[in-house]
């Protein structure tokens, strides 16, 4: 009798979860996600992956491309999301796909993603510089001149990225074209070349954002500052931005936020994975975090998917509560 009874309760078990897995949302239904060559954003596009996988979706590896590829990419159905839609930064890229009228995006997956020009404390104080105009002084701007040529050496940002367009366009709103050179190529390489020279204690020049690992090396206020702009001045769809911050200072570029994007039609094919990409928050610190351990050597794929199910498990209860919220939207 006992043996029955056991088996009996066995089997139902072994049925209500066959059935639980069956009535999942994301059964048979395969995503794709892209993001940007950025090793560095994967951690944002996995985290996302899990949770989907636990709503019963088959997730494939992220796509690496470029941004406006991954935007074009997502309006089309080619792929579904990005985790990492850059908001204003991003907006021309993102209106020339179709917009809201082929993207799904609600909520805010992380806040406060700042951006702007940093140099080397040591010759800021020395010469009084806290603005980017005095680099229009060829005295000044020949102090980060690593190639010879009499002109500032910026180690810049890569095509395709958005930020690239922000600063050709800001060097000649500030009358830097002839003094200040943006260098662009591959950007992790030049930020080594560029924290060597400030190991030698030579002055930098350089643009960065956060989240992301080159401040938690080189440590605003302590190693570098971050310098001024005279007035706000935006290309294309940012145009009307005001940069300036509640306390006058002004850095050149609004601070960010990122959301999750996703194609418009499969969301609203797909509620309770739509439900999951409005309400994911991820702190930009976690981000800093997980990108300085990168920097470290930590930055396999198996190092990242470590991370990825550390912040799980550190995170069980908001985690679990995404799940259960993503699952209540689909009934």
């Amino acid at each position: 009798m006992k043996h029955s009874v056991l088996f009996a309760t066995a089997f139902a078990t072994l049925v209500s979860t066959s059935a639980f897995a069956d009535a999942l949302p994301g059964k048979g239904i395969t995503v794709k996600p892209v993001q940007s060559t950025i090793t560095e954003e994967t951690f944002q596009t996995l985290l996302v992956s899990r949770a989907l996988e636990k709503l019963g979706y088959t997730v494939d590896k992220p796509g690496e491309v470029d941004y406006n590829v991954a935007y074009t990419s997502i309006a089309s159905g080619d792929a579904t999301f990005l985790a990492t839609n850059w908001q204003p930064l991003h907006d021309d890229m993102y209106k020339a796909a179709g917009g809201d009228n082929k993207f799904y995006r609600e909520g805010t997956f992380v806040t406060g993603a700042a951006q702007g020009y940093l140099i080397d404390k040591k010759t800021a104080d020395k010469y009084k510089i806290k603005s980017i105009d005095q680099l229009k002084d060829p005295k000044i701007a020949k102090l980060f001149d690593s190639n010879g040529d009499g002109k500032a050496d910026m180690t810049g940002c890569n095509p395709g990225w958005g930020c690239e367009t922000v600063i050709n366009h800001q060097l000649k709103a500030f009358g830097l074209e002839k003094t200040v050179t943006h260098n662009q190529g591959n950007y992790a390489a030049m930020m080594a070349d560029t924290i060597t020279r400030h190991k030698e204690g030579k002055p930098i020049l350089y643009y960065t954002w956060t989240p992301y690992w080159v401040s938690d090396v080189m440590k605003p206020g302590k190693d570098v500052v971050w310098l001024q702009v005279p007035f706000s001045s935006m290309p294309g769809e940012q145009k009307d931005i005001d940069t300036k911050l509640p306390n006058g200072t002004n850095y050149g570029f609004p601070v960010n936020v990122m959301h999750i994007v996703a194609n418009k039609a499969w969301a609203a094919k797909n509620p309770a994975a739509a439900k999951l990409f409005a309400i994911m928050k991820l702190p930009l610190a976690d981000i800093n975090a997980q990108n300085a351990m990168m920097h470290d050597g930590k930055s396999s794929e198996a190092d990242i998917n470590n991370h990825v199910d550390g912040w799980i498990k550190a995170h069980q209860a908001q985690f679990d509560g995404w799940i259960k919220q993503a699952l209540a939207a689909q009934k």
